[in-house]
């Protein structure tokens, strides 16, 4: 029994196109991250761009910018990971069998 290649193209067009559809709702959607007690929050969205950064005023230690940019590195990258995740939990599914692989830009 033969593949039907027009149907198997018309899939393939159609789980593009579900994929671009999805991508671009999660460039919309966010995560918050935070470090140090909560004394830098990250947001970032769904394409992995950091859309907000709030410090409170008692993170800034003159004496000690070193901490603050550990502590804001820390926020950066747990809200990252956040967002990636909820792509991978998004995408995930609609990959199928191909859910295994890595998805762009992670």
């Amino acid at each position: 029994m033969g593949m039907d290649l027009n149907k198997l193209m018309k899939q393939a067009a159609q789980m593009q196109a579900d994929m671009a559809k999805a991508q671009e709702e999660l460039a919309h959607e966010t995560v918050e991250a935070s470090a140090g007690g909560g004394m830098v929050t990250v947001v970032v969205s769904g394409d992995l761009v950091v859309k907000e950064l709030r410090i409170s005023p008692e993170a800034i230690d003159p004496d000690d910018p070193e901490l603050l940019a550990d502590t804001v590195t820390a926020a950066v990258n747990e809200g990252i990971r956040s967002a990636q995740s909820m792509v991978q939990s998004r995408l995930g599914g609609m990959l199928g069998g191909l859910g295994d692989l890595p998805l762009p830009g992670m």
